[in-house]
């Protein structure tokens, strides 16, 4: 149960390194998914140590705010992890967003290739952030802590397999790439809806509140439908104009 619980709720990290490994020269690509998730593994471990000893640390308050009645929270330190990584993983999704519809248009492809670092540093940082809600939900399911080790070893030797797929499946299917972006732009909104809901978030009286995984997974459905149905009516308009201009 627990090597599925973090593997459905690593589909977003997932997507992530895939994306975040591009920026690093071709030959570095694989070396750097693979160490990048290979440390995080290990920091997750440590993670899961600290947690289940300070647990009460991360959930304690550490900051209460009330601006004029417009938005008011109090914070602890899980709440702002968790809205921070959201907040840069929209960010992140955004300039590539941006990259492939105004660079490209303008005939500059070229991404800025990042040092290999720096890349890896980015992929450890991201995960770290991703794992708290894995983390959390495993011990929810058992306080054993080898059995959750080993449940975030296995899935983590599972995510350096299917980064590499990913990876290379996005280099072959651009068009796709697109919508893996959107869903990172999504997974960024649902960490900032979990992070305002548990810093007791309000804006102009109206409190933050989760989104939920059935309704993320559901949206992913109907983009995924979206993009395959607009592939093939491209693929028609075509043909049919190859057709139009051979007569």
């Amino acid at each position: 149960m627990l090597i599925l619980l973090q593997a459905v709720l690593g589909f977003d990290n997932l997507l992530y390194i895939s994306i975040e490994s591009k920026r690093a020269p071709l030959d570095k690509q694989k070396m750097v998914r693979t160490t990048g998730i290979g440390i995080a593994i290990v920091l997750r471990i440590v993670l899961l140590f600290v947690l289940v000893n300070l647990i009460k640390y991360f959930q304690d308050p550490i900051m209460h705010i009330d601006l004029w009645s417009w938005i008011s929270g109090t914070f602890n330190i899980h709440s702002l992890i968790v809205l921070f990584g959201g907040a840069f993983i929209m960010y992140t999704a955004v300039k590539e967003i941006w990259h492939l519809v105004y660079l490209e248009e303008h005939g500059m492809d070229e991404k800025e290739v990042a040092s290999t670092s720096k890349v890896i540093t980015m992929i450890v940082f991201m995960n770290l952030i991703f794992s708290f809600d894995s983390i959390l939900s495993a011990m929810a399911l058992s306080d054993v802590f080898w059995v959750m080790a080993t449940a975030i070893i296995i899935s983590g030797v599972l995510m350096i397999w299917l980064s590499d797929k990913v990876s290379v499946f996005l280099a072959k299917n651009r068009l796709y790439e697109v919508l893996g972006l959107f869903i990172l732009f999504l997974v960024g909104v649902m960490l900032l809806s979990e992070g305002g809901h548990l810093a007791h978030l309000e804006l102009f009286g109206s409190e933050i509140t989760p989104m939920s995984k059935a309704t993320f997974y559901f949206i992913i459905f109907i983009l995924v439908i979206i993009d395959i149905v607009q592939g093939k009516y491209q693929k028609q308009l075509i043909k049919a104009r190859e057709q139009a201009n051979n007569k």
